[in-house]
C-alpha cells in the first residue's frame, strides 16, 4: 500500500487507515473474528488504526477497543514496529449513551488509562481530543493533554469534531498534527467551512470519519447504478471507489474506513492504486450530487 506523511511529523503511515470501532459496539463480532480482520488489514499494509476510549458498550468496559487493538498487535505474526494507533478521549458511554466530557480532571485520568490499555510502555502514538465540550473552554480541556505530552504519555496530538476557530485556538496550546471530522460524498461540510483547505495549507492530516457515509449507506453502495458502473470501469468495489475519491480530493486526506468482515476488508484495502483524474472527480460528483443529505 502507498504511504503518506502524518501531518508535519515526518512519519510515514499507510495512505488508508482502518477504524476499529465496530469491534466494540453493540452487534460486535466475536473477538477471534475481530483479530482476523485486523490482522488482514495489517497484512494488506495498513499501519494506522483508529480507536477511542469510548468505543465500548458502556462505561463498565471503558477502553475495550483500545485493549482489543493492543491484543491484536500482540498476537500478530508480522512486524508491528511501524503501526501507529490513533485513539481519542473526551466522550463517555453512560448506560450505552454518548456523552461529551471535557472536564480537565476527567481527561487527565482517561489519558493515563488509555496509555495503560495500549500497553503502558511507549507514549500513545496519536491521542485525539474527541469533541469540544461547551461546558469547558478549549484551553481548559487541552491543558492536561499538554501535560501528558510533556510527561511522555502522548507523542502526537490530534483533534476530532472541531471547527476552524477551535482548531486555531487548540494550536495555540499544543502542537496539532491531525483533524478527524465527518467527511464523505454525502457530507461535504469540510469543503465549505474551511477546515479541509486549512489542513492542506497547514500540513495537517485530515482523517474523515464515516468515509463511506455510515453503515447503512456503505452496505448498499452497489445499488447505486452510477457508482456501481464507475467502480466496474475502475475494476474495484463501489466502496473502494469512494475511498479513492476521498484521497483524490486533497493530498492531506487519509480515509479510515472500517469493516467487521474479511471480504469487505479485502475489497476496501486491496487492489491496484486507483487513478482518479479531474474528469473522474467531476463525474463522481455528478453521480452523488442528488443523493446528499
Amino acid at each position: 500500500m502507498q504511504t503518506t506523511r502524518l501531518g508535519n511529523t515526518g512519519i510515514e503511515v499507510s495512505a488508508i487507515g482502518f477504524g476499529a470501532m465496530r469491534f466494540s459496539l453493540e452487534g460486535r463480532p466475536p473477538e477471534s473474528d475481530a483479530y482476523r480482520v485486523l490482522h488482514l488489514a495489517m497484512d494488506l499494509g495498513v499501519t494506522l488504526f483508529d480507536t477511542a476510549d469510548s468505543y465500548c458498550l458502556d462505561e463498565t468496559e471503558k477502553h475495550h477497543n483500545e485493549r482489543l487493538l493492543r491484543k491484536a498487535l500482540d498476537t500478530y505474526q508480522g512486524d508491528t514496529r511501524h503501526i501507529l494507533i490513533a485513539t481519542k478521549g473526551g466522550c463517555m458511554r453512560p448506560a450505552g449513551k454518548w456523552q461529551i466530557n471535557g472536564n480537565p480532571d476527567y481527561l487527565r485520568r482517561v489519558i493515563r488509562e488509555s496509555h495503560a490499555a495500549l500497553g503502558g510502555k511507549d507514549p500513545i502514538p496519536l491521542w485525539q481530543h474527541h469533541h469540544i465540550d461547551p461546558d469547558y473552554s478549549i484551553e481548559a480541556s487541552l491543558a492536561p493533554v499538554q501535560e501528558a505530552v510533556r510527561e511522555g504519555l502522548i507523542r502526537f496530538v490530534g483533534l476530532s469534531n472541531y471547527d476552524l476557530e477551535g482548531i486555531k485556538r487548540a494550536r495555540d496550546i499544543v502542537d496539532i498534527v491531525s483533524i478527524q471530522n465527518q467527511y464523505n460524498p454525502w457530507h461535504r461540510w469540510p469543503e465549505h467551512n474551511g477546515v479541509l483547505e486549512y489542513c492542506e495549507k497547514e500540513g495537517l492530516t485530515f482523517l474523515p470519519w464515516s468515509p463511506l457515509g455510515g453503515g447503512g449507506r456503505a452496505r448498499h453502495l452497489s445499488r447505486h447504478p452510477g457508482l456501481a458502473s464507475m467502480a466496474r470501469e475502475k475494476g474495484v468495489s463501489p466502496q473502494r471507489l469512494v475511498i479513492a475519491w476521498l484521497m483524490a480530493r486533497s493530498p492531506c486526506v487519509l480515509p479510515i474506513p472500517s469493516s467487521s468482515r474479511l471480504t469487505n476488508t479485502m475489497n476496501l484495502l486491496s487492489g491496484a492504486e486507483i487513478e482518479f483524474s479531474e474528469m473522474d472527480i467531476r463525474h463522481f460528483d455528478q453521480l452523488t450530487l442528488g443523493t446528499r443529505g
